[in-house]
């Protein structure tokens, strides 16, 4: 199945915009009376038949819409800081949006090597990851925020801060409590400042680990993901 985002479909009736327009068209070669698939982001599916193959404004009639079953019954929330090379950045966001995760922040650490990015470029690597998994639900991506400002923001649940430290021996597996919301720091190639982990612990991060090895940001990221993920099966 092929899955298409359309995040402002209402109604009975919506047109594609013109890249959405032309793969369907174009690429796939489907046609008026054709069946396909479209996800709103938000959770829901919707199920159309293709009225009119314009392949600039590909016009659908929604048959049915129906609520999709990839919601998870906890949230996850990943502050990750943005690697130097953008590419691995990128990959965790594809993979993390396969596995399942609510909300992502970039966060600019002191190590930091890289402090920008382009959102709308990452908000197009987890549109696509979306649909590549067929999933209903777009993960929310933040602005980025220097860490000293986010680590002080209200959030209820379960806040935790993963790095190499001898004296980290809490396991995330271990610790995190099934079902709960759960909000993960990962920091840049240098790790976290020491300074950086006494502030999150003053805000009431725990510090944990995710493992006997030490990890590239952008694998720590995808571990953390799965690992929250495997809990709540």
């Amino acid at each position: 199945m092929n899955l298409f985002y359309a995040p402002d479909i209402a109604g009975t009736h919506h047109t594609l915009n013109p890249e959405e327009s032309k793969h369907l068209l174009r690429v796939l070669r489907m046609k008026k009376g054709d069946t396909v698939t479209l996800t709103d982001g938000k959770g829901f599916f919707y199920d159309c038949r293709i009225e009119d193959d314009n392949s600039r404004a590909c016009r659908l009639y929604v048959l049915e819409k129906r609520k999709g079953d990839d919601t998870p019954g906890h949230m996850l929330h990943l502050a990750v800081a943005p690697t130097k090379n953008i590419a691995r950045y990128e990959w965790f966001l594809e993979k993390a949006t396969e596995i399942g995760v609510g909300r992502i922040t970039p966060v600019i650490c002191e190590h930091s090597e890289r402090r920008q990015v382009k959102t709308d470029r990452l908000e197009r690597i987890l549109i696509a990851a979306m649909k590549q998994s067929l999933k209903s639900t777009l993960p929310q991506l933040n602005p980025p925020e220097t860490f000293k400002n986010f680590v002080k923001k209200p959030f209820t649940g379960e806040k935790f801060i993963a790095y190499i430290h001898s004296d980290v021996t809490d396991e995330l597996s271990k610790i995190y409590i099934k079902g709960s919301p759960a909000l993960i720091l990962i920091g840049p190639e240098g790790d976290f400042s020491p300074a950086e982990v006494e502030l999150a612990v003053q805000n009431g991060f725990k510090p944990v680990r995710l493992g006997p090895s030490r990890l590239r940001t952008e694998t720590a990221a995808v571990v953390a993901c799965h690992t929250v993920n495997l809990v709540n099966l």
